[in-house]
């Protein structure tokens, strides 16, 4: 009898210790992007930058170039590029540059923008108060549009001795042809309905 109660423990323990895993499982999956995220801004992985209301407008007696770089993908038929191929930052201080992007087709095209920052150790530091990315833009033919970008450059830079060598951030955005995108676009010129405004 003893025995029996062993084995059934056992196999009750088994179970439960499955189901466990199992949850613990279905719970990485549902945070894993959220978690990653989180990483990222806190560490600046991957060049991730950060996110911010408003820049703290304290100079940290530092200047920096930051560069700016533009990439579409040829499924895409827009010319997209910065107004400004650079400009000198004072770390601290908030400044406001724009991507320009004109539809080359003769038909509606949505497209949405990633970003990524180099070098990627910069990411942490490199701090955008309003930008584009990840917000479908659809232009109408030959529409062109200003995308403005908001920007600060963390003064904690100063401090960061990984950073020392850094005399120049590159902020890259690439834009692809949004998912779906055909058909919406058709439905929206079949129905004469306007592309919405463009976020900032």
């Amino acid at each position: 009898m003893a025995a029996r109660g062993s084995l059934a423990r056992g196999k009750r323990n088994t179970v439960l210790g499955v189901l466990a895993i199992l949850s613990g499982m279905t719970l990485l999956v549902v945070y894993a992007v959220p978690l990653y995220d989180l990483f990222c801004r806190a560490t600046g992985f991957g060049g991730t930058t950060q996110r911010a209301a408003a820049a703290p407008e304290a100079a940290g007696g530092r200047t920096m170039t930051v560069r700016f770089v533009a990439n579409t993908n040829p499924n895409l038929p827009w010319r997209f590029q910065p107004e400004v191929d650079s400009v000198r930052v004072a770390v601290g201080k908030r400044r406001l540059i724009a991507y320009s992007a004109r539809n080359l087709d003769d038909s509606e095209t949505t497209g949405i923008a990633t970003f990524n920052v180099t070098p990627a150790k910069a990411g942490v530091y490199f701090t955008k108060i309003a930008c584009f990315c990840f917000d479908e833009q659809t232009l109408k033919p030959g529409q062109t549009v200003s995308m403005p970008v908001s920007f600060f450059i963390d003064p904690a830079i100063a401090k960061d001795r990984n950073l020392r060598d850094v005399e120049t951030i590159t902020l890259s955005y690439t834009f692809f042809r949004a998912a779906g995108s055909d058909a919406k676009d058709l439905a929206r010129a079949g129905d004469g309905t306007t592309p919405r405004a463009i976020r900032n």
